[in-house]
């Protein structure tokens, strides 16, 4: 069993299971799911209702959230990735604290397209509570996504930062 410093004894099943009621909550939210399993969560999965959950006409159908917190031995602190899918356009966009992209500083935000990043910018870092910060990052998911834009077949992020 791994206990989180400093947030009260916080297990990595206990918050993934108080991710996974948060997001059965949240507008357009549907099939909120644990993989592999809920008696081995490692990720939260939600299919989105996409208009329902950005409050506004939507391009895409149909979309996933995939939400991961995790805890690697050595830092005192938890790891994140909170990712919108649409599968039909093929495009991922998420906050993601993690050891990757230092120079980025502790916190980035990552469009991919067809698998492959193509763009990657400094988020604001967020010292709060695991589910303070998803709520956060839940919140700023409609602006960032809005500021996908598409020049020709490929999508970018201009306008970020928001």
């Amino acid at each position: 069993m791994i206990f989180l410093a400093g947030r009260d004894r916080y297990t990595q099943r206990t918050l993934l299971r108080d991710v996974h009621a948060r997001v059965t909550k949240q507008a357009g939210c549907e099939n909120v799911r644990f993989r592999p399993s809920r008696r081995r969560p490692r990720y939260v999965i939600a299919d989105v209702a996409p208009t329902t959950f950005l409050g506004d006409p939507a391009d895409a159908d149909r979309a996933r959230l995939e939400l991961r917190f995790w805890y690697p031995t050595g830092v005192d602190h938890e790891y994140y990735r909170i990712n919108w899918i649409e599968p039909e356009r093929n495009v991922m966009l998420g906050f993601h604290r993690d050891a990757d992209h230092a120079d980025l500083g502790p916190c980035h935000v990552q469009l991919n397209f067809e698998d492959a990043a193509v763009d990657r910018y400094s988020a604001s870092f967020l010292d709060s509570h695991p589910l303070s910060v998803l709520d956060e990052r839940l919140q700023q998911l409609p602006s960032a996504i809005d500021s996908i834009r598409w020049e020709g077949e490929t999508p970018s992020l201009p306008g970020w930062p928001v």
